[in-house]
């Protein structure tokens, strides 16, 4: 791989053959595992400014119209992220000279908090052809990573790492971007349904036209939205009134253009109320009609179908959703056709893929084949391989493998060759039904699509992945080392090193991000596992490290990080005692009195179960007095140390039986794991204090408009 030290630059061409398409990942770590950033991109004409606030890419405004940008998300990386960028080099307009690729923060926070700071480059095969490392980035809120710039008719790379005291909105003013700060509009309370929210909108608008010029009334959705949220906090004493005037003639009488609405960060999405609506059913016994049924699901060629066809037609329907699962494999933005069940040519037995996934942008195509697996059956290491060759002599892009399994990295869930000799390189990339029927709930519970169609077609996805005999479930076995492990464990023959041992650890990391990827839908924020290692440490020395562990103590432990909590929740499964622990730590309070931390703690847990268990953590002791919630509700006192020990926080612990069998049902392990995280979560975490952010004289973050 190629090193980029900082002010130096270099051809694309002398990397890759395959350049014309490529993706720059961010990354960044903090010793918290905490610390977060948003990228942005600003495309600069010849004169170093942004040819319309259009140029500016960043959280809300994520992919160009031409697919020439698009923002892919964060994924975890360590104990911190990586966010991804993909860039069509060859549909960028001839009039952008220059391309700046950067990240920023906010609430006070600065770059040089973070570690490990640096960008990589992977040309179009996904191969990564340049690193760029950062040192100490200083105490800057906006970070210029690098940027793309036009030589001789070709595409370089420089180094730049170039930071601004001013965050983002230093930056982007530098850049011709016109900023905003857009808090108020942050601020400004979502209504549940698209009916209430237009009639806010409407009557907002007028309330307010003493503000915001008469015309602006008869604007565009987005100018509406806009409009409501700045209501929302400060306009409520202006004037109402009684009727709109015309909008003003020019000179020679005809109306005066309006001017092109302006990108916002407030955005009008629909979705989909949380409650359901009362049933018009006679009784419980009336099923509603569902668009894809799951009946005559006899088999699992019937089940494999039946899913494949579902999931590739709502993709090619509702755009948000098929580019969500296509974005992080490369896939540009633009027109979406699907096919199932498609022959291909191979030797003497042409292959039939279980699906086809074009998109079309410009006249080029992109292609990726599909193999799905339900119902807990592997993916078959021959078809994949057959795939990857045919996609290498046909020219396309990727093979997509979908199952119940969740792919770990450095750990792959089908070996497959690849041909050095073939220019043309074949991604081959893995989806989990899980991670699917999360994409679909974040879209139409929390993010919204564009339109109650495309909302109501999600839900029945949503609903078809859900049922118990689409076999669409995600991971939903241990595996077979399962019960030889917990065996061992019970009558200690469990030897150090022993090969099952770790194929337990892999099963564990697997389920761990499943619970993940299931609570983040449910609550629409970011949940991640949280892994404590150095960033750069080999996945299977990890692995190895933790299966040594299980074999000494016999518990397996993991931690997640749910965005807006004050610390991690920690699960451990004691396969010795069939217990489960769930648990988590909240700093104790900078100011006040400790009984009245105590008071104000056991006021927050009121609706926790009397059985949680609350320690008291002291400095420079092994631990402090503890008891459990029935006990300190009478007594909130008890919880403090006697003399001056200073107490440093709190522990709050669940504890539950999990369950013995390697499987998915009622009594299973899996289940039980599942039901311990989120029952944990909504009877504790959920009421706990959310961690204050820290606040600057100027707020940073901004928008454009």
């Amino acid at each position: 791989m190629y090193e980029l030290t900082k002010g130096a630059n270099v051809r694309l061409a002398s990397l890759s053959e395959n350049v014309g398409s490529v993706i720059v990942s961010l990354d960044w770590a903090s010793s918290t595992g905490e610390g977060d950033a948003d990228v942005s991109v600003l495309l600069l004409n010849l004169n170093g400014k942004v040819r319309s606030d259009g140029d500016f890419y960043f959280y809300n405004n994520p992919v160009a119209a031409d697919g020439s940008v698009q923002l892919l998300g964060k994924a975890p990386s360590g104990n911190g992220n990586r966010d991804r960028i993909s860039f069509d080099l060859t549909a960028i307009p001839g009039d952008v000279d220059r391309i700046v690729v950067a990240a920023s923060r906010y609430d006070g926070a600065h770059f040089g908090e973070l570690d490990d700071l640096q960008l990589t480059l992977s040309d179009g095969s996904g191969d990564d052809v340049l690193r760029f490392v950062i040192g100490d980035a200083g105490e800057v809120s906006a970070f210029i990573f690098g940027e793309f710039y036009r030589r001789g008719g070709e595409w370089k790379l420089r180094a730049v790492g170039q930071g601004y005291d001013a965050g983002l909105a230093g930056l982007a003013t530098d850049f011709g971007v016109d900023i905003e700060d857009d808090a108020a509009a942050e601020e400004g309370v979502a209504a549940e349904d698209m009916a209430a929210e237009d009639a806010a909108a409407e009557n907002t608008a007028v309330e307010n036209t003493a503000v915001e010029d008469a015309r602006d009334i008869a604007a565009s959705d987005a100018e509406a939205d806009a409009l409501t949220a700045a209501a929302v906090v400060g306009s409520v004493s202006q004037p109402v009134l009684a009727a709109v005037p015309p909008p003003r003639q020019s000179a020679d009488g005809t109306e005066p253009k309006k001017p092109a609405p302006r990108p916002r960060t407030a955005k009008k999405k629909v979705t989909l109320p949380k409650a359901a609506k009362k049933t018009l059913a006679e009784n419980e016994s009336w099923k509603g009609a569902r668009l894809f049924p799951v009946t005559a699901l006899k088999s699992d060629r019937d089940r494999e179908t039946r899913a494949t066809s579902v999931l590739l037609s709502v993709m090619a329907q509702v755009p948000e959703f098929g580019r969500r699962l296509t974005a992080p494999f490369g896939a540009p933005a633009g027109r979406m056709e699907t096919f199932a069940e498609v022959s291909l040519p191979h030797g003497d037995t042409p292959r039939r893929p279980d699906g086809v996934i074009r998109v079309e942008r410009a006249g080029k195509l992109w292609t990726a084949l599909l193999e799905t697996k339900t119902n807990g059956n592997a993916l078959k290491a021959d078809q994949v391989q057959a795939y990857m060759d045919i996609a290498a002599r046909r020219g396309y892009e990727a093979v997509i493998t979908l199952s119940n399994d969740v792919a770990l990295e450095g750990s792959p869930l089908v070996d497959v060759k690849t041909d050095g000799r073939r220019k043309h390189k074949v991604a081959l990339r893995h989806l989990s039904w899980a991670e699917v029927a999360h994409q679909a709930q974040m879209l139409i519970r929390h993010e919204g699509v564009s339109n109650m169609a495309h909302a109501w077609l999600l839900q029945e996805l949503l609903h078809y992945l859900q049922h118990e005999s689409s076999g669409c479930h995600g991971f939903q076995n241990m595996g077979a080392a399962w019960v030889p492990v917990r065996n061992g464990i019970d009558d200690e023959t469990l030897c150090h090193g022993d090969p099952r041992a770790l194929e337990v650890v892999e099963s564990w990391e697997r389920l761990i991000r499943q619970v993940c990827l299931r609570l983040g839908g449910e609550l629409g924020q970011k949940v991640l596992p949280a892994q404590r290692s150095q960033r750069g440490t080999d996945p299977g020395a990890r692995r190895a490290g933790l299966a040594d562990q299980l074999c000494r103590e016999g518990k397996l432990h993991a931690e997640v990080r749910i965005e807006g909590t004050p610390g991690l929740l920690a699960v451990v499964a004691d396969l010795r005692t069939g217990r489960l622990r769930t648990c988590t730590e909240i700093p104790a309070p900078t100011q006040g009195y400790p009984l009245t931390w105590a008071k104000r703690l056991v006021r927050r847990l009121a609706e926790a179960p009397a059985d949680l268990h609350v320690e008291t953590l002291v400095d420079g002791a092994e631990g402090g007095p503890r008891g459990t919630l029935e006990r300190l509700r009478r007594e909130p006192g008890d919880m403090l140390p006697k003399g001056d020990t200073r107490i440093t926080g709190f522990r709050l612990s669940l504890f539950k039986s999990m369950g013995s069998g390697r499987g998915n049902a009622e009594s299973g392990f899996i289940r039980s794991v599942d039901d311990a995280v989120h029952r944990f979560y909504a009877t504790v975490v959920a009421h706990l204090d959310h961690p204050a952010p820290r606040r600057t004289p100027s707020a940073e973050r901004v928008t454009t408009g």
